[in-house]
C-alpha cells in the first residue's frame, strides 16, 4: 500500500515536471525536501528528548544515577551492530562528506544515507552519546535532496542546489532558525553557489521551520527567552570573550581529532573497541552527567537564573549552593567535552560537532563571566555571556561567523544581542583562523585537496583525478643506453620526453627531445653519448595522490608542459598540462550544460 502511494506521488511529480518550468519545479522540490528534512528532525529530536527525560526521571525517582552511564554504552554498541549488520560495515560520518561528494562525486549521495544517519545517530546520541544530531540531520537532508534530483534526472548544478535545500531545511527545523539554516548551507557547505540559488534554499529553510514549529514541542528545541539588557560598557569584556572562545575552539578541534583518531585506530575488534570507548565515556558521564547526549537541557539550565541545578543528582549535589564548586564543575565539563565527543565517534558511535560546539560555547561564556564576577573585578550579565559564548565557539570551530551570529540571534527570540554576537563571533573566528587554516569538519579533507572553496577554478580542478589523466604508456630508457638507442625509440613513437629509470623503476632523470635534437641524428656522436650524460633532473614531480590544484601549482613552478608522476616512490607515467586544461574545459561544459 505504501509503495503504491509513493508510486502515485512520483508519477504526479513527473507530470508536474513536464507541465512546470524548470525554475517552478525546483521551487516545488525545495518545499518537498524542506518537509521531509523537517520530519527527520522531528523524529531525532523527539527521541533524544524522550530518552533524556526518561533518564532524568529514573535518577530523580529511583536514585539510580548510573543509568546515565549505562545508556551510552548500549547506544554505541547498538550503533556498531547496525553499521556492521545492516549498513554493510561502513558509515561516513560528519558534514565533510557532503563537501567531498559535491567536489568529487558529482553531488550524488548514496541512497542509504537517507536512513542510515537517522538510525545510527538516534541510537548513539539519543541514548546519551556525547555528540550532536545536527550533522546527521544535515546529511539526511542532503541525501534526500541529491536522490530526489537523481530520480528526476536533474543536472549537477540542480542536484547541488537541492543538497543545499536539504542542509538549510535541516538546520532551520532543528533550531526554528530559517536564516541560520540558509547561511549554514551557503557559508559552510556550498560556498560555490550563485545568487539565484538563494530563493530555493530560503524556501526549503522556511518550510522546514514551519513544519518543525507546528509539529514539534518547543521544549524539545534549544530556545531562550531569558536575556539581560546589553550594556555598551561591557564591550571590552566581549572582546576578551571572543579571544577566550577562539582559543577554546582551537583546543576543542585539536583534542577532538586526536581522541577520535586514537580510538578509531585501536587494534581491537569493532565490538571490543566500542565497549572500551563506551565504558570510558560512561565513567565520564557518571562523574559529569552534563556530558550526556546533546547537552541542550544543561545549556538551558546554565542560562537560567538557577544554574546550581546542574549539580543535582551528581556526586557534587551537596555543593549546589557553592558558586566556586559550580564554576569548577562547569570548567571541567567544558574541557572534557572534546574528549567525550572524540570517544563517542571514535569508538563507533555516530553524531556531529554542532551540538558540542553550542554546549562548549555556553559553558565557556558562563565560566568566563562568572569567574570575573566572583573575583569582584566587574559585574557582567552572566546569561548574556552564556548565549554569546555559543556564537564564539560555533564561529571558531566551523569558521562560520554569520551562521553563528544569526543562529543565536534567532534562538534567543530577538536581535538585542546583535552587537556582542558580532564582536565575539568575529574575534573568535580571527583567532581560530590564525591557528587552524581550515574548520574542524573539513580539516582532513583539505589536506587531500578534496574541498570546494570560493574559487570556481579550484572547485572544478578538485573534481579531476590524476589517475584519469596520467599517461602510463610512455617509453622509458636506462642510464646505460646511448642516444642511438633513443633515436630508435623516437622512430617508433611521437614522444618528446623520456623518463630515465633503473632496474627497480626508480626515476633517475629526464631526457627532452629538444635538448638532444642537434646530436641525435649524428650517428657518431649519438653512439658515444650516454643517456646518463645528457639527462636532467626533473624540476618538479607529481605524486599520484596529489590534488589537481597541487599539480597545477607544480606546473606553474616548473614552467614545464610535462610532469613525471610518482606512485609509492616509483616512476608511474607522465601528466601533461594540455590534458589537464582540456579535461578542465570539458568538466566546465558538463557543469554548465548538463
Amino acid at each position: 500500500m505504501f509503495k503504491k502511494q509513493l508510486l502515485k506521488a512520483k508519477n504526479l511529480l513527473i507530470w508536474g515536471q513536464e507541465k512546470l518550468t524548470k525554475k517552478q519545479f525546483i521551487f516545488l522540490s525545495s518545499v518537498l525536501i524542506g518537509i521531509i528534512s523537517a520530519f527527520a528532525v522531528i523524529f531525532l529530536k523527539a527521541f533524544a528528548h524522550w530518552v533524556y527525560s526518561f533518564a532524568t526521571y529514573i535518577n530523580s525517582t529511583l536514585k539510580l544515577s548510573f543509568i546515565n552511564s549505562i545508556l551510552p554504552v548500549i547506544g554505541i554498541l547498538l550503533t556498531v551492530f547496525v553499521v556492521k549488520r545492516v549498513l554493510g560495515g561502513t558509515l561516513e560520518k560528519g558534514t565533510s562528506q557532503i563537501l567531498y561528494i559535491v567536489a568529487r562525486k558529482a553531488s550524488i549521495i548514496p541512497k542509504k544515507q537517507m536512513y542510515a544517519q537517522i538510525i545510527t545517530s538516534s541510537l548513539t546520541v539519543g541514548l546519551g552519546g556525547s555528540a550532536g544530531l545536527e550533522s546527521p540531520i544535515v546529511i539526511t537532508g542532503a541525501a534526500f535532496g541529491s536522490n530526489f534530483a537523481q530520480q528526476f534526472k536533474l543536472s549537477y548544478q540542480e542536484r547541488t542546489l537541492l543538497i543545499g535545500c536539504g542542509v538549510a531545511a535541516g538546520i532551520a527545523a532543528a533550531f526554528n532558525a530559517p536564516i541560520a539554516g540558509v547561511l549554514f548551507a551557503i557559508e559552510v557547505l556550498l560556498v560555490d553557489v550563485t545568487i539565484s540559488a538563494f530563493t530555493p534554499i530560503m524556501i526549503a529553510a522556511a518550510t522546514g521551520t514551519l513544519v518543525s514549529t507546528i509539529v514539534l514541542n518547543e521544549n524539545v528545541l534549544l530556545t531562550f527567552r531569558e536575556k539581560q539588557t546589553f550594556d555598551y560598557h561591557n564591550i571590552p569584556f566581549y572582546v576578551l570573550m571572543g579571544l577566550f572562545t577562539g582559543f577554546i575552539a582551537v583546543f576543542y578541534a585539536r583534542k577532538f581529532l586526536k581522541t577520535e583518531h586514537y580510538f578509531a585506530h585501536l587494534k581491537f575488534g569493532i565490538y571490543k573497541k566500542a565497549l572500551i570507548g563506551a565504558c570510558i565515556l560512561g565513567l565520564m558521564i557518571f562523574i559529569f552527567p552534563t556530558l550526556f547526549g546533546e547537552g541542550y537541557e544543561s545549556i538551558k539550565t546554565l542560562a537560567d537564573k538557577e544554574p546550581g541545578k546542574l549539580l543535582e543528582n551528581t556526586l557534587f549535589g551537596d555543593y549546589a549552593d557553592n558558586s566556586w564548586v559550580l564554576l569548577a564543575f562547569v570548567g571541567f565539563s567544558m574541557m572534557l567535552k572534546a574528549f567525550a565527543s572524540g570517544i563517542t565517534l571514535g569508538s563507533g558511535g555516530n553524531g556531529g560537532n554542532f551540538a558540542p560546539s553550542l554546549f562548549l560555547g555556553s559553558y565557556a561564556g558562563y565560566f568566563f563571566s562568572k569567574f570575573l564576577n566572583l573575583t569582584g573585578l566587574t559585574d557582567l550579565p552572566v546569561s548574556n555571556f552564556t548565549l554569546v559564548g555559543m556564537a564564539g565557539i560555533l564561529s571558531g570551530l566551523f569558521h562560520a561567523p554569520l551562521t553563528a551570529i544569526f543562529l543565536i540571534a534567532e534562538i534567543t527570540g530577538g536581535y538585542d544581542l546583535m552587537i556582542p554576537l558580532m564582536i565575539v563571533a568575529s574575534v573568535s573566528f580571527a583567532v581560530s583562523k590564525r591557528f587552524e587554516k581550515h574548520s574542524l569538519d573539513v580539516k582532513n579533507l583539505a589536506k587531500k585537496g578534496n574541498v570546494f572553496t570560493g574559487n570556481k577554478d579550484t572547485n572544478i580542478l578538485c573534481t579531476l583525478e590524476i589517475e584519469d589523466l596520467v599517461k602510463k604508456d610512455y617509453l622509458t630508457i636506462a642510464t646505460s643506453q646511448n642516444l642511438e638507442n633513443v633515436a630508435d625509440l623516437l622512430a617508433h613513437s611521437d614522444q618528446v620526453i623520456f623518463g630515465v629509470v633503473n632496474g627497480e623503476n626508480d626515476l633517475q632523470g629526464l631526457v627532452y627531445f629538444n635538448d638532444i635534437r642537434e646530436v641525435i641524428f649524428d650517428n657518431i656522436k649519438a653512439e658515444n653519448i650516454l643517456v646518463k650524460d645528457i639527462m636532467v633532473q626533473p624540476v618538479q614531480t607529481a605524486d599520484l595522490f596529489d590534488s589537481m590544484q597541487t599539480v597545477m601549482n607544480k606546473f606553474e613552478k616548473s614552467n614545464k608542459a610535462f610532469l613525471p608522476v610518482i606512485k609509492n616512490g616509483k616512476y608511474y607515467g607522465f601528466i601533461t598540462k594540455s590534458d589537464v586544461l582540456e579535461s578542465y574545459r570539458n568538466r566546465l561544459k558538463s557543469m554548465i550544460f548538463e
